[in-house]
């Protein structure tokens, strides 16, 4: 990790360029191109103001995330997607949450530091960007110096992630699909496939030499994928682009799948993962020879998604 004095100069030097997308939003893929000041509203939903879900220590995460005490978990609403199977519905389609400013969300990361932290985990955090700066200024003047972490669904603009090159310590990052189709039919972006794999390959160059301490990530890359049912075959797809791209990556297979919000309207996707499509993803990592990892264990009756995420922020 960075020294504290060179964060802050790091930040304090994108504050101007990032903030100028509060005026012309070019955050994302989508290039909306919105006024937010003047209250338009982009594909992601979201305007001027920081809009927040929840915030707390999650012990669900990857194991060197969470650790013993959590990872410090703040759910952002809103999303540049629109997967329709979305299990944070709740806050990422209908905007449930509460506003807060940016020196609110400074103080929220200060106490989950306080609580014992391991990082802070920000989700679903790119529309909100230019006040998530500022909010970082003032907490590392603060005291504050955890890792962070960038949690994303991987449909990221190159041009945002140099700008957080050396800010960000931890990518965890969705790969979705590799078919253009599949991207649209599920998540309403053609585009996803190429845009998620070059933005993952910057986040790969940026963060690619891993370090650990007490087993606790400091710096790297994990790379998540939902398993999706019907889409095994797409799945070995993605690991075996992982496997050629990202090497020294850590990719986490994800099979939490549960047929939320409006995948009742998609019957290839209304059920949950069978047992058969688990143990062949399990048999097809071990014969590509994929070993920095971890693999949910399959469970088909529990309840492992955002969906019971409970509001609650630290106030």
């Amino acid at each position: 990790m960075l020294y504290l004095k060179d964060k802050i100069t790091l930040l304090d030097n994108i504050y101007d360029s990032i903030g100028r997308n509060l005026e012309k939003c070019f955050l994302c893929p989508r290039e909306c191109g919105i006024n937010r000041l003047r209250g338009e509203k982009g594909k992601c939903g979201i305007g001027k103001d920081l809009l927040i879900y929840s915030a707390f220590l999650h012990k669900g995460e990857e194991p060197p995330l969470s650790g013993k005490e959590g990872s410090g978990i703040i759910f952002f609403s809103g999303c540049n997607l629109r997967c329709v199977y979305c299990q944070n519905y709740p806050f990422s389609h209908l905007m449930k949450g509460k506003i807060v400013t940016s020196h609110k969300l400074a103080e929220i990361i200060l106490i989950l530091q306080d609580k014992g932290a391991h990082n802070i985990n920000l989700v679903t955090a790119t529309p909100f960007l230019p006040l998530i700066v500022e909010s970082l200024l003032v907490a590392f003047k603060k005291g504050f110096d955890l890792p962070i972490v960038y949690n994303t669904s991987g449909y990221e603009s190159i041009s945002t992630l140099e700008m957080l090159k050396g800010v960000i310590d931890i990518y965890l990052t969705d790969l979705k699909y590799i078919n253009p189709h599949t991207a649209y039919k599920f998540s309403s972006a053609y585009d996803y496939p190429y845009i998620a794999k070059r933005a993952i390959k910057e986040m790969y160059q940026q963060r690619k030499n891993a370090s650990f301490y007490k087993n606790i990530m400091k710096e790297g890359i994990i790379i998540r994928h939902l398993l999706l049912p019907g889409y095994i075959e797409e799945s070995k797809k993605i690991l075996l682009w992982l496997k050629e791209n990202i090497p020294s990556g850590y990719i986490s297979i994800m099979v939490q799948y549960h047929p939320y919000y409006k995948a009742y309207l998609y019957p290839e996707i209304n059920r949950r993962i069978h047992k058969e499509e688990y143990t062949a993803i399990c048999e097809f990592i071990e014969e590509i020879g994929i070993e920095k990892g971890w693999i949910q264990e399959f469970l088909p009756d529990s309840h492992l998604a955002g969906v019971y995420i409970s509001p609650q922020i630290p106030f």
